[in-house]
């Protein structure tokens, strides 16, 4: 069953928040974002100072509310994050939380993957219906990577190190979609049209750039190293695939 009530928004103004939010207008339904200062409400967006590691201001910003979509994520305490918010969920009598994961939560043994599994377990065993998409690296966040890599003058380049990034508007298409529509659980992961070693990535960019680096070739040691060797941080396999692809993204945001 949908609803349609206010759609709480954590994350609303970042990276992907700035796409899925103005679909989710575009849908006509109103919106409150959580964010760490207030902001003056305009267009059918409503902006609620709240800290969501304390739990400061959130109830007011719930009140009335019967979807989340929780975007919001850092370096460290996604788990703590996720916690105060389906506890003001459960305040709120929420109906359905959708939330964006990352593939490879279950898979990689780093402790930022764990963090992000156990904030999953949280919001799945909350009690209230769930909608949960995991997605690769978006092709905004590869860039990021590849432009601080470069500024080195000697670029280390980690052997058997993949990536399968994703365009974050169509990352923001689908979770909007599933927003607008009946918890659904687990869905099928969202990763990109193809698979890259770092070093092909890294490569492109600076041929996009018009620079010219040295690669170093490094081996990635330990349990990790051995994780993205064998592909465990990609979706090979009964995924959704997106369909720009690193050189569409390439052309479309960086020139020489």
């Amino acid at each position: 069953m949908t609803t349609t009530g206010p759609i709480l928004v954590t994350g609303g103004t970042g990276r992907l928040g700035r796409h899925v939010v103005p679909m989710l207008r575009a849908a006509g339904r109103e919106v409150r974002i959580l964010a760490r200062t207030q902001r003056e409400s305009s267009d059918g967006i409503q902006y609620f100072a709240v800290d969501l590691f304390t739990g400061e201001g959130i109830d007011r910003a719930f009140k009335g509310v019967d979807t989340v979509l929780h975007l919001a994520g850092a370096n460290k305490g996604d788990d703590k994050v996720a916690r105060t918010l389906v506890d003001a969920a459960k305040r709120a009598g929420v109906k359905h939380i959708v939330y964006i994961s990352v593939i490879g939560t279950d898979t990689m043994p780093l402790g930022w993957f764990k963090t992000q599994l156990d904030a999953e377990k949280i919001i799945t065993g909350s009690g209230i219906p769930w909608s949960m998409l995991r997605a690769a690296q978006f092709h905004d966040i590869v860039l990021d990577m590849a432009e601080k890599m470069v500024k080195m003058p000697v670029v280390p380049c980690p052997g058997g190190l993949q990536f399968q990034p994703v365009d974050s508007r169509e990352v923001a298409a689908r979770l909007a979609e599933l927003t607008l529509s009946a918890p659904a659980g687990k869905v099928k992961d969202l990763a990109g049209p193809k698979v890259y070693p770092m070093r092909d990535l890294l490569t492109s960019y600076m041929e996009a750039r018009g620079k010219r680096r040295p690669l170093l070739p490094l081996r990635m040691p330990g349990k990790a190293g051995k994780a993205y060797r064998a592909g465990d941080n990609l979706a090979l396999k009964n995924n959704d695939q997106g369909r720009r692809t690193w050189e569409d993204f390439l052309v479309e945001r960086v020139s020489p």
